[in-house]
Parts: C-alpha cells; sequence; structure tokens
C-alpha cells in the first residue's frame, strides 16, 4: 500500500453514509438498545464518532502540522454522554458535516507529510501516518461495534441457529 492517503479518504469518506442510512432506517429503541452491561449502543457508538470528528482526529492532524504535540483522549471522561430522547439522524448528519470539514483537511496532506512526528501524552513518538491508520481503523471499529449491538436481539431470537453467532453474541 504505496498510496496510502486515497485509502484513508476513501475509507473516511464512506464513514458518513452508512451512519445516515442506519439512522434512517432503524428504528430509535434499537438504536438506543445495550447490547450488554459495559458496551455501548450503536446511538453511542455514533456520539463518539461525533467526538472524535470534533475534538480528536482534525484537531491532531492540525497539530502534526503546526509541530505540536497533543494530549490523549479518554471516551469516558470526556466523551458526550447520549441523552435519553437523542436524534439519531440529527447526529449522523452532524457527524457527516463534520466529516467534510476533516476530507478537506486531509486534501490539504501530501506523502511528504506521512512522516511527521509528534508526541502522544500516552504512547509517546507517533507519526501522522500512524495516526491516519489509527482514524480509519476507529471509524471502522465503532461502525462494526455499533452493528454488533444492533446484531443482539436478533441473535437471541433465532433459535437453533444461534451457535452460528457465538463470535458475535454480546458477553453478558
Amino acid at each position: 500500500m504505496t498510496e496510502i492517503l486515497p485509502l484513508i479518504r476513501a475509507v473516511l469518506a464512506t464513514t458518513p453514509d452508512r451512519w445516515i442510512t442506519m439512522a434512517q432506517s432503524i428504528p430509535a429503541p434499537l438504536m438506543h438498545r445495550l447490547p450488554a452491561a459495559g458496551e455501548w449502543s450503536a446511538l453511542e457508538c455514533l456520539q463518539h464518532l461525533v467526538d472524535a470528528e470534533q475534538s480528536v482526529f482534525p484537531v491532531r492532524v492540525i497539530c502534526f502540522l503546526e509541530g505540536r504535540d497533543f494530549p490523549a483522549f479518554d471516551p469516558d471522561s470526556e466523551g458526550t454522554k447520549v441523552e435519553g430522547a437523542a436524534d439519531a439522524l440529527a447526529l449522523a448528519n452532524e457527524f457527516g458535516r463534520l466529516r467534510q470539514q476533516s476530507l478537506a483537511l486531509l486534501t490539504k496532506l501530501a506523502p511528504a507529510d506521512l512522516p511527521r512526528k509528534a508526541r502522544h501524552q500516552e504512547l509517546g513518538p507517533v507519526t501522522l501516518e500512524q495516526l491516519l491508520h489509527e482514524w480509519a481503523a476507529h471509524d471502522l471499529m465503532h461502525t462494526v461495534q455499533a452493528e454488533r449491538a444492533l446484531m443482539q436481539p436478533f441473535i437471541e431470537g433465532c433459535g437453533p441457529w444461534r451457535p452460528f453467532f457465538a463470535d458475535h453474541a454480546a458477553k453478558a
């Protein structure tokens, strides 16, 4: 994978549309449903992506470009808590708006920027390329996590097929 920037941009560009489709199609009770104690609902995954889009990834890219270090981000203490009547579609649309800004920022990057270094408060020295890889993986991970949360009531109700989903069932 020599041309990593186009691949990362492609992955990051797909995520908002996936979330908008889910938010338009999936009933709110399912979006809010916790898969198991201590695990995030689909809506909480979306809120976390919005938080990361506001306060983490684009901010860190700018830090790299300005030669500054950056702090860690703890979603449990710094993230936004989902309120009971949160509107998934409004949140997905906000995520899409923020992501467009981030994609515009990424168009300013060139392969020569990828080796830039900064210090992460917990991880130590990191490169911009590593951060961009993490951003794409983070998007995909939390989208899969949300889809896994959405799967749980269907796994519970599938009777004799349930063993086929053993790797995807919530750990209760």
